[in-house]
């Protein structure tokens, strides 16, 4: 391929993906990580290379959201606290172990997720803080760990689910729950998994550029996009975004488990 159609290709790719997954609280994946495997990588050098540029996607939507001043910075240590031990953990053994059935549940219940947010109206639309007392801030904390291990590991749709739990367990709304997602895991829980990755695996360093500079542009896109379009579009933007990455994830879990069994 020609490398200016190869870069012009890769900035496009990551301007759609990271605009689409900056609206819905993640989901960047979907889109990136086939187009490096179709392009030619290894799954572990596409992997090492997209954990890499999706760090980007924090950096475009934190400068766009911290223009808005509206986090609690105590609960944003509390979600780094509870979820980089577990990215860490993730990221040390996805290059370890078999990944069929992981993908396979993990897609279903992706896809679940994006049904339940669609059948319940209102959910998310409006602010209801709930489960701040210790005893839920355990059971949220160790979710959130949880999570944090499938978001190390796993390369589609995890900052979905911090947005969804955020919504249906702390009582956020969409938007607010997509800011601390973009934010909290584009940037510092992506850098953890991107950082564990890459001392395994080196990326493809040369498409990073296009990569970073088009995660960059379209986070800070979405980003607007929710913040003036309100929680309405958001939520909208997650169940199709849960739904796509859900179908995603089971037929590729379905492939890989084709090919051993």
């Amino acid at each position: 391929m020609d490398i200016l159609l190869e870069q012009s290709t890769l900035l496009l790719l990551s301007l759609v993906a990271n605009t689409l997954s900056a609206m819905a609280g993640g989901g960047a994946g979907l889109l990136q990580l086939p187009v490096l495997l179709f392009l030619g990588l290894s799954f572990s050098t596409a992997l090492a290379t997209h954990k890499i540029a999706s760090v980007a996607l924090g950096i475009g939507a934190t400068l766009r959201h911290m223009k808005e001043g509206h986090l609690d910075y105590r609960f944003c240590g509390y979600i780094l606290l509870c979820g980089l031990p577990g990215v860490v953990l993730g990221a040390d053994i996805i290059l370890r172990i078999p990944e069929g059935w992981t993908i396979l549940s993990l897609g279903i219940l992706t896809t679940g997720l994006g049904i339940y947010s669609l059948l319940q109206k209102s959910l998310g639309l409006t602010e209801e803080p709930r489960n701040r007392n210790r005893r839920g801030m355990i059971i949220g904390g160790l979710v959130l760990f949880i999570i944090g291990a499938l978001n190390g590991s796993l390369t589609s749709g995890t900052g979905l689910f911090v947005t969804i739990w955020l919504v249906r367990w702390f009582g956020l709304e969409y938007k607010t729950a997509v800011t601390y997602v973009l934010i909290l895991v584009g940037l510092f829980w992506n850098s953890t998994g991107a950082l564990t990755v890459s001392l395994q695996q080196a990326p493809r360093w040369d498409w990073l550029a296009a990569l970073l500079i088009g995660a960059t542009a379209g986070s800070y896109l979405g980003a607007h996009l929710a913040i003036t379009q309100g929680n309405k579009l958001v939520k909208r933007a997650f169940e199709a975004l849960t739904m796509l990455v859900g179908i995603k994830l089971i037929v590729d879990g379905t492939s890989i488990l084709s090919n051993v069994l």
